[in-house]
């Protein structure tokens, strides 16, 4: 969907998990079958299930500007100094060859920010490497520091094809400051085809953060945000005690800074759900309707569930923050990242209020993951929730994929 958005023509799919798959069909791809052709603009995005291992991509060479992923990354050790262990679940190795048969113009892939972990370093270096020479293939009987070897000896001499190489920029990111409502920090590796003559400058300018956590505090502190939040029909006030627990425990006092200045705020779980020019505002779910049941009343998938719970170690998200990270659990997983806190206040301790809480429904959980209320997800609700935790926050992803656009246009217009 980012890609699209970003004024990509999508040419194939590949998934491998059953209920993940149904969802792309519910929202407009269809099964390619064994016929390998490239489909005319119009038609439905072809789609083939199944393991990624299986998939024959050449016929794809030289019509594909953007190939995106987000391979799988398992678990990696260095079993001593001489010894690197590959888990077989690693899927890096198949981007690699997509890039090898596909030649596409630019790659982008999303992964976990743990690739940066220094215990991890040598093996994500390596990772950068075969993507700067994917044709350099590896043999199948050579250790990946051997076959690293080789590729170090090819990037010291310079003299590879200028087409049979690639550019490659890596970028940590946050997903917050790019205008997704949920802290969710990852890494994006961009690469771009040695013989395009691409400007490193403007992708620099396009990669730039648009949101900040600084811009946000100003706008609560100015009183822009409880006030905007106080004009959102179909929505219940912001309580002056909300308001005053959140505004004790902000950093008023920030020093001016002119980049930060000009940054628009990070969005919070409550922009989230409030929604925005285009999206309606999610209704609260009331408690009696904590029955796993989807009322009438209810956009779908807007159904409440019973029995969250919060304890130390395993604390909800707060309305007024960008939500915590997704991840690919039903409920329940370690953090509490799908818990979300309440402006109902449950009972008064001394002077502390206590606030209740629920889970977040599939659909508040897909607002947080950017992804519209039209998008239809399938299978039961735990799918529904691993297929957002294993997701690209949707604007995370259109930022990225315009920057490669906007990249790719300026290097056209130069040759």
């Amino acid at each position: 969907m980012a890609v699209h958005r970003s004024g990509f023509r999508p040419l194939l799919l590949n998934e491998v998990v059953k209920y993940a798959c149904d969802t792309l069909e519910a929202n407009g791809a269809a099964p390619r079958g064994e016929e390998e052709r490239i489909p005319e603009p119009g038609e439905p995005i072809p789609l083939v299930r199944g393991d990624v291992r299986d998939l024959k991509m050449g016929y794809l060479e030289g019509a594909v500007d953007l190939l995106a992923g987000g391979p799988p990354c398992q678990p990696f050790s260095l079993g001593g100094i001489a010894k690197g262990d590959e888990d077989q679940r690693n899927m890096f190795p198949q981007m690699f060859r997509a890039i090898r048969e596909i030649k596409p113009k630019a790659f982008i892939c999303e992964n976990v920010r743990g690739l940066l972990r220094p215990s991890f370093k040598p093996y994500f270096d390596y990772i950068t490497r075969e993507l700067m020479f994917p044709f350099e293939e590896r043999d199948p009987e050579a250790t990946w520091l051997q076959h690293d070897a080789i590729l170090k000896s090819k990037e010291e001499r310079g003299d590879t094809v200028s087409a049979e190489r690639y550019q490659v920029f890596v970028y940590p990111v946050n997903a917050a400051d790019y205008g997704v409502p949920q802290i969710r920090n990852r890494v994006i590796i961009i690469g771009f085809r040695g013989d395009l003559d691409i400007d490193p400058e403007v992708l620099k300018e396009a990669t730039k953060p648009t949101h900040s956590e600084e811009a946000l505090i100003r706008s609560m502190t100015s009183g822009e945000y409880w006030e905007r939040h106080n004009n959102v029909k179909r929505r219940a006030k912001v309580p002056q005690h909300v308001i005053q627990r959140v505004m004790s425990g902000l950093q008023a006092d920030l020093p001016f800074d002119h980049e930060s200045a000009s940054l628009k705020p990070w969005r919070t779980l409550r922009d989230a759900l409030a929604g925005d020019q285009e999206t309606e505002p999610l209704p609260d779910v009331p408690w009696e309707q904590l029955d796993r049941k989807q009322y009438a009343n209810m956009p779908k998938d807007h159904i409440g569930w019973p029995s969250a719970r919060i304890y130390p170690g395993h604390t909800p998200n707060v309305l007024d923050r960008p939500a915590k990270t997704v991840k690919a659990g039903v409920h329940g997983v370690p953090g509490g990242e799908s818990v979300m806190l309440t402006d109902s206040l449950a009972e008064e301790v001394g002077k502390f209020p206590v606030y209740r809480h629920r889970y977040m429904t599939v659909r508040e959980t897909a607002r947080v993951m950017t992804f519209p209320d039209n998008w239809e997800l399938c299978g039961p609700r735990g799918e529904q929730m691993r297929q957002l935790g294993n997701a690209v926050p949707v604007l995370l992803g259109e930022a990225f994929a315009k920057a490669v656009a906007t990249v790719l246009d300026d290097a056209e217009k130069r040759s």
